[in-house]
């Protein structure tokens, strides 16, 4: 049975999970009514909900006698780590473009690697049955792409296919709808290489890990070259050079949407080792005799860094399991195990950490999993890395797309542009503008909430780094100060309504506050600490006048990339499992004072 290792690559939302289900429809891994609606790849509750990939999947299927490996990337630049390990696996990529959108920045950022590791693409334009979706524009925009990404001449010259993941059917032809999927099939059979296998001694780079309680971690990756038995010793390659002799114990391959066990596998085939101890992502498995390892993979530095510390609010323990730092620190460091592109480093304190990322999604995708498995912790304001580059002071600069309607974009060029970004294009598709960008990853922070304000929430936002620049100077940040709690207590409807002329509120009657928590927006830009929790004083005289009702405005509420993209420098975002609360850094207004000072 011949091999095709095919990635699947697109910009977020473009159907590519959906189009992945489709496939294994077509394999005849289950049937539709099984599992109806729902997205069989995206299997963990944060990807169901967000309608995003996270981490990448391998799933195969078998037709005409091939076994095609699929492997489901994510789109977002903020998972570039998982996007590179996974190509390194591929022999071809699935491009899969929507027909009315086109290529995007995120779409863009992933084909670069492919193209650079010279694999073969297939277009998949997707979303045909939409209405003024325009094919033939978006397949010469996905040449252009290609070419200005410095594809070959193999590369550019690349089969396309049309139709709709969502209605289940793909065609060579624009014009002739189909009711399956069997033309994508027979193209990736067609054009997609077999994997190529080189000559010589067992080599297998790991690029993925996988984890069972019960044979603990798990290395996948693609054999280059020689074949694995169980049983087998082999040799660990370290990615320092030093070199440790192991055992297989069991080999599984992927089949449909499991693994199963084999006694052996041949070059190319993707494959998962049990037993193999202490290895990192990037190592080799080689011979026992001749150990050649394989180049480690390269991945993206990371432009982001966030101050993880233990929750030492009033209210810290009340719904978290783990609350201590050595739950925290050691949930950090399984965490590096396997996501590529995170790095942790100790502080003076022995509670808090800096962990460093790509961007305030991939840290809040961490943060947010550790508060479902019960964590209590406190965030600090994200901060971008700053380098210094040649004795130059350098920043991360990104480039940022803002898909929004023609009336809204003069709001949204002279948003971005107050915070150091400059106008690189417009162009007009129907009665949307798509905006392009290059602004620091400093101006992006917090930048999402105004857009969405300033468009009636029409704004559609995408952005991926592109290099470090020249610092660029101050950027205005948060004009409006926060209303502090005065004390512990409960907040009393009363006293809310009392102080609403002071600025907007994130609490509301009957929430526990504490001294020192933020629980509004003051109008004006300095703090404001004042008393929620006051009650009307009775008296045993009549009120002369009737009292009136409390009539107050609904709380904002904050997702939690949005409250730390909102926190200013001595502010911390409080995370437990039940909450997010903000908090001042220091409880007491009197040592706020001081420290202010």
């Amino acid at each position: 049975m011949s091999i095709k290792n095919i990635a699947i690559i697109a910009h977020v939302d473009h159907g590519k999970t959906t189009l992945v289900d489709k496939m294994l429809l077509a394999g005849k891994l289950f049937k539709d009514h099984e599992r109806p609606g729902e997205l069989i790849m995206d299997n963990n509750d944060l990807e169901r909900e967000r309608g995003i990939t996270i981490v990448s999947k391998n799933v195969s299927v078998n037709y005409n006698n091939t076994k095609i490996n699929i492997i489901d990337t994510p789109g977002h630049a903020d998972f570039g780590g998982e996007v590179e390990r996974v190509l390194n696996m591929a022999d071809g990529v699935l491009l899969l473009v929507d027909a009315f959108e086109g290529p995007m920045p995120q779409t863009r950022f992933v084909l670069q690697k492919a193209i650079a590791l010279g694999l073969k693409p297939i277009v998949v334009i997707n979303k045909v049955d939409k209405p003024n979706c325009r094919p033939e524009e978006v397949h010469e925009m996905v040449f252009d792409l290609m070419f200005n990404l410095d594809a070959t001449e193999d590369q550019l010259n690349f089969p396309t296919l049309y139709g709709s993941a969502k209605e289940g059917w793909m065609s060579t032809d624009v014009k002739r709808k189909t009711d399956n999927i069997i033309d994508l099939l027979d193209t990736i059979i067609k054009y997609i290489p077999e994997p190529r296998i080189d000559k010589g001694t067992t080599q297998l780079l790991i690029t993925s890990i996988d984890f069972s309680p019960y044979t603990g971690r798990i290395a996948i990756g693609r054999l280059q070259r020689g074949s694995l038995k169980e049983g087998q010793q082999v040799s660990l390659c370290h990615r320092d050079g030093s070199i440790v002799r192991t055992r297989v114990k069991e080999l599984h391959v992927f089949i449909g949407l499991g693994r199963t066990k084999v006694s052996s596998v041949e070059a190319g085939d993707i494959c998962a080792l049990v037993g193999i101890e202490n290895f990192e992502i990037g190592d080799t498995i080689a011979d026992i005799d001749n150990p050649e390892p394989l180049p480690p993979i390269t991945i993206d530095e990371p432009t982001m860094s966030m101050l993880f510390t233990i929750n030492n609010s009033p209210f810290f323990g009340k719904e978290g399991k783990f609350v201590t730092s050595r739950h925290i620190y050691d949930r950090l460091q399984k965490e590096l195990e396997r996501n590529l592109a995170l790095r942790v480093e100790d502080t003076n304190s022995s509670d808090s950490w800096n962990v460093f990322g790509r961007g305030v999604l991939h840290l809040s995708i961490l943060i947010e999993t550790m508060r479902r498995e019960g964590f209590e912790l406190q965030v600090g304001q994200p901060q971008v890395i700053i380098k210094h580059i040649d004795g130059v002071k350098s920043e991360p600069v990104e480039e940022l797309t803002v898909d929004v309607l023609d009336d809204y974009s003069g709001k949204v060029i002279e948003l971005v542009t107050r915070r150091k970004g400059e106008l690189l294009s417009m162009e007009r598709k129907g009665d949307r503008t798509v905006l392009e960008f290059h602004i620091p990853s400093r101006g992006i922070i917090g930048l999402r909430n105004n857009v969405l304000t300033a468009t009636a929430g029409e704004a559609i936002m995408a952005h991926r780094f592109i290099e470090f620049q020249a610092y660029k100077g101050d950027i205005d940040k948060r004009n409006n100060g926060s209303l502090v709690c005065l004390e512990t207590g409960t907040a009393i409807a009363y006293a809310l309504d009392k102080l609403q002329d002071r600025g907007k509120f994130f609490v509301k009657p009957g929430d526990d506050v504490y001294e020192g928590q933020v629980v509004g927006e003051n109008t004006r830009e300095e703090d404001i600490t004042l008393n929620i929790t006051k009650t009307k004083k009775l008296t045993n005289m009549r009120a002369s006048g009737a009292d009136d009702k409390a009539k107050l405005a609904p709380p904002i509420v904050f997702s939690l990339e949005e409250a730390l993209e909102y926190i200013q420098h001595d502010e911390y975002v409080e995370i437990t499992p039940k909450s997010i609360r903000l908090r001042k850094i220091l409880l007491k207004e009197h040592e706020r004072k001081r420290s202010n000072k």
